[in-house]
């Protein structure tokens, strides 16, 4: 599932492709994609709007319409949106289209059926409650180290699990938040109240730095409109992961190799060695 990073490059994309462009038809194909708003509503309120700009909110890809409308996107396992042309034809799994009246058309395709898209009025986007129970964003000067501590005191959970709540630390997912650990030296097990304040400040540093790492890496994600298998994922950082995804590799710190563990049904990649209990 996309991070922060990952969304934000997939926001980034997207405001350049389409940012100004006016929706002459919107149809969703696969009702269950906008639970809440039937296909007649969602044509309805998207037809005839301008895309002022698409940014981001946590995991989710915001459209900012000029008619009061943001249609907010959690992309899930596999969604994606493409750019496509009158001579290209829709992929298997479109589940939504935004046509721009000009040849051009987004649709967004997502083969496991797991996106999520909502209508919400852009005067209240703030209130919407896929919004509204976010943390702060933690590349923002609202996230602080106090406010880490103040978020951690009290809670029994394991520091990975604490990382993965998004009304917690906004963004993180199983990928940064392992690396953010790694680099911390901080055992994925260990309980969130229990961490210093020494240590919190150096977690708190780390998760910045593993998540501008990752945007930078893929600040150079081709956007081409003329692209029409453009998937926006950066998929660059994966050469820079020191623990995730490498069970028995070598530890880049100690050589000693990288365990995976499963918590609350996730895999976590630690190292033992640097990252005791």
């Amino acid at each position: 599932m996309p991070e922060l990073p990952e969304v934000e490059l997939v926001a980034t994309a997207l405001n350049n492709l389409v940012s100004g462009r006016r929706i002459s038809e919107a149809a969703l194909i696969r009702t269950r994609l906008a639970p809440e708003t039937p296909p007649n509503e969602f044509a309805e309120r998207l037809s005839g709007a301008a895309v002022r700009f698409v940014h981001r909110r946590g995991k989710h890809v915001l459209f900012d319409l000029d008619n009061d409308e943001t249609l907010i996107v959690h992309l899930r396992m596999s969604g994606r949106f493409l750019l496509l042309n009158s001579s290209h034809e829709n992929p298997k799994f479109t589940h939504a289209i935004l046509d721009f009246g000009d040849g051009n058309r987004l649709v967004f395709e997502d083969q496991r059926h797991f996106g999520l898209m909502k209508l919400a009025p852009t005067s209240g986007l703030f209130e919407a409650k896929e919004i509204a129970k976010l943390a702060p964003e933690p590349l923002s000067d609202q996230f602080t180290p106090a406010y880490l501590i103040l978020a951690m005191r009290g809670s029994r959970r394991s520091l990975k699990e604490f990382l993965l709540d998004q009304t917690k630390v906004c963004g993180l997912g199983n990928i940064y938040a392992a690396e953010a650990l790694f680099l911390a030296g901080i055992h994925p097990g260990k309980t969130a109240a229990n961490l210093s304040r020494k240590r919190v400040q150096k977690l708190y540093d780390n998760i910045r730095l593993v998540l501008a790492e990752a945007i930078e890496a893929g600040s150079t994600l081709n956007t081409d409109p003329e692209n029409a298998e453009i998937g926006y994922y950066g998929g660059r950082y994966e050469d820079y992961w020191r623990v995730y995804g490498r069970e028995h590799l070598p530890c880049p710190a100690c050589l000693k190799p990288i365990v995976r563990i499963k918590q609350a049904g996730r895999s976590t990649f630690f190292c033992p060695s640097c990252q005791k209990k």
